[in-house]
Parts: structure tokens; C-alpha cells; sequence
């Protein structure tokens, strides 16, 4: 797999323009008008936050994601899947109204919401993996597979299991359904002796394009709050 390439910005905006307009010149640097989006299905995959958590990235960055895509002729829409935990994002009713409360709405974002696996968590697809010595398939959203095109829409963050999460979390473990969800951590633990022989294939699988899926990885670590 080719390096990517791999854009940074910080959070200084010259007088009259702003963190909207920095992203939106991030990504066309990044080639986001390359993508036929014509027509298109493009899921805009992110983390909509627990409520009381400021983490997250804001609606508006979802906004001019959804912006740029639609025009550029897509049909973009903001996913997610439930979680395992008890929260407030484990079935697609509570998932909504957590959006909801945290400022994701059609007329702030300019886009639907959709919750990739449905009401409970059980509207998925068997995805088959390549190369992968941990998993045979993996258990995505029926949501994200249904779409053309899977922007993920990344906020970087510390994580108390893994140190910190980012794009491969967002899409290998943030796509999965319930189901999908609990079977990632019961996989073997890796160890210093098969880490660097598993780690590759199993990160390469999770995060590579889903068939017949276009990826654009837009991923944002210098824009959240």
C-alpha cells in the first residue's frame, strides 16, 4: 500500500476568513474534486459525542464537509454506528437524540443523520477480510456499506485502551455494528513476539476500502476543540 499523502494546517486564520474555509482549502488540497461524486451516496463517518463530552468534532465541520460534497453533485449524509457501552448512543432513538443535543441536526450540518446499524444495532453486513490473521469478516453497518463513497471525518483523541484513537478507530471499530463491535476486543491480545506479523494485516483490513466503496480519508486532528 502506497503512502499516503498527508496534510496539516493549525488554528490561525488571517482576518476575514476562518477554520471553515481552512478546511475547506484542506481539502480540495487534498483532492477531494478528483472524486466523481456525481449522483453519489457519500457517507460522512464521525463521532456524534456522548452529551457533556466537548470533545467532538462541531456540527459546522460537518457542515462544510457536507457542503463541499454536495457541490460536487454527492448525496452526503453523517453516520455512525451504536455502541456497546451504556450510554446514550446505544440504540439509534438515544444515538439521534445525543446528536441531537450536541448541535448535529439537517439544518445545522446540511445533511440527514443516518445510524449506520439501525435501531438496535443488528442491521449489518458481513464483510469479508483479506490477509487478516485475527478476523475472517467483519460485521460493518448495512449504512456505510449501502454508500458509494465513505468520507471519515476523524477527531484525534486520547484512549485509555489503546493511548489514542484516530481515522483507523473512527472507521474499523466506529463502522462496526454491535455485533461487530464485540468481537473486536475478544480477538487474541498481541504481544511484542506477533504484533509486528499481525498488526499490518489486521490494520490493512479494517481500514481499507469496503468493496465497491470509494474511500477519501478526510481526517482532522489540529480542528477540534
Amino acid at each position: 500500500m502506497a503512502a499516503s499523502k498527508v496534510y496539516f494546517t493549525d488554528m490561525r486564520c488571517k482576518v476575514g476568513t476562518s477554520l471553515l474555509d481552512k478546511l475547506d482549502k484542506l481539502m480540495k488540497a487534498a483532492g477531494i474534486e478528483t472524486i466523481d461524486f456525481e449522483n453519489k451516496f457519500v457517507a460522512i463517518k464521525m463521532h456524534f459525542g456522548e452529551p457533556g463530552n466537548l470533545s467532538f468534532l462541531r456540527p459546522n465541520f460537518a457542515r462544510a464537509v457536507a457542503d463541499r460534497v454536495k457541490a460536487l453533485g454527492g448525496r452526503p449524509f453523517l453516520t455512525d454506528c451504536n455502541t456497546l457501552y451504556v450510554g446514550r448512543r446505544k440504540h439509534a432513538l438515544e444515538h439521534l437524540d445525543a446528536a441531537y443535543e450536541n448541535g448535529f441536526s439537517p439544518l445545522s450540518t446540511g445533511c440527514q443523520i443516518i445510524i449506520g446499524d439501525g435501531l438496535k444495532g443488528t442491521d449489518d453486513v458481513e464483510v469479508p477480510l483479506e490477509n487478516c490473521t485475527e478476523f475472517k469478516s467483519a460485521l460493518i453497518g448495512r449504512a456505510v456499506m449501502d454508500a458509494d463513497i465513505f468520507i471519515s471525518l476523524t477527531h484525534f483523541k486520547g484512549h485509555e485502551m489503546t493511548g489514542f484513537g484516530g481515522a483507523i478507530k473512527n472507521i474499523g471499530m466506529g463502522c462496526g455494528s454491535r455485533a461487530g463491535k464485540m468481537a473486536m476486543p475478544a480477538s487474541p491480545r498481541l504481544t511484542p513476539k506477533n504484533a509486528a506479523a499481525a498488526t499490518p494485516a489486521s490494520v490493512s483490513a479494517l481500514s481499507r476500502p469496503f468493496p465497491s466503496v470509494k474511500t477519501a480519508r478526510l481526517s482532522s486532528t489540529t480542528m477540534c476543540a
